[in-house]
């Protein structure tokens, strides 16, 4: 009963699974709107917001870029985050895109605040860092997009609780290259459940050739008696 009970509980993950594949596709191919405003941000709700596609402008702050270590199909890099100043007054991390490691410093040094429009996905915080690679603020080494700790680092006061993956439109230059962003949700479920349902009906047979066994045993012993 245990491995049926965990083969329907994945058929049950599986339906679940794909149903919030089918509402990030939709989110991703729905048009731009704006990212949620502060007055909204005490009830934000991480899994109803993921993915959807913003757009947003403002002025970049771009005398506080952060590189955050990167792996990309492009080869090793960074990601650059910058903060935008919205026409609204508020501030929301944006990552501009990826650069290699060979461009990484020149991607922060000597930029100017500049105007500019931003059509993107809305993406969640990655808090702490990688496994066995922590973020070191105070060494502003970063290796995962943690926007409380990035925020504070640079000082810039109360920002968005998510970021913009910013899409492929070209920065002058050609970097930072934005529109990388991989969205991959693993959908195991059925190879579970079919692994569970096998193992189930293993059991069984299992347990029906020990059955008849013992009762040809004790039949056996009866005749002899």
């Amino acid at each position: 009963m245990l491995f049926v009970g965990l083969g329907i509980w994945q058929v049950e993950r599986r339906t679940w699974k794909l149903a919030l594949i089918r509402t990030i596709d939709s989110r991703i191919a729905a048009a731009p709107a704006a990212p949620p405003p502060p007055a909204t941000w005490p009830r934000f709700d991480p899994q109803a917001q993921a993915y959807r596609r913003v757009a947003v402008q403002g002025r970049f702050l771009a005398g506080r870029s952060t590189l955050v270590q990167a792996l990309t199909e492009r080869g090793a890099g960074y990601w650059v985050i910058t903060p935008l100043r919205t026409s609204q007054g508020f501030v929301i991390l944006v990552n501009r895109g990826f650069v290699p490691t060979a461009l990484g410093a020149m991607a922060v040094r000597g930029q100017a605040d500049a105007p500019a429009k931003v059509t993107g996905l809305l993406r969640l915080s990655e808090p702490g860092g990688r496994l066995f690679r922590a973020n070191d603020p105070a060494a502003d080494r970063w290796y995962s997009r943690d926007i409380a700790a990035i925020a504070a680092k640079r000082g810039l006061g109360p920002v968005a609780p998510y970021f913009i993956d910013a899409d492929a439109t070209p920065n002058p230059g050609g970097w930072p290259v934005g529109g990388l962003t991989v969205v991959d949700l693993p959908n195991n479920h059925l190879v579970y459940a079919v692994t569970w349902f096998a193992l189930a009906a293993l059991s069984l047979f299992g347990f029906v050739r020990v059955w008849r066994d013992g009762r040809g045993s004790a039949g056996s012993k009866g005749k002899v008696a």
